[in-house]
């Protein structure tokens, strides 16, 4: 079993939810819900993990909260 991290956004624009999977090559998609979004991710990935010749070139660390006052 492998665990990735995405990312998910909200385009108001198209009021669709975007997410991707930081430092993945190609593992992007979108959904109306979020639930749809993860699946659709979960297949991107799926498919993307048959590539043997797969490579990562960043690795997620986290996120940061930046104050501004």
């Amino acid at each position: 079993m492998k665990i990735f991290t995405a990312i998910a956004q909200q385009d108001f624009d198209t009021n669709l939810y975007v997410g991707y999977v930081p430092g993945f090559p190609g593992a992007h998609s979108q959904g109306e819900t979020l639930d749809e979004l993860q699946e659709n991710l979960r297949e991107v990935i799926e498919m993307l993990l048959e590539d043997e010749n797969l490579a990562f070139k960043t690795e997620f660390v986290g996120t940061q909260q930046i104050v501004i006052q």
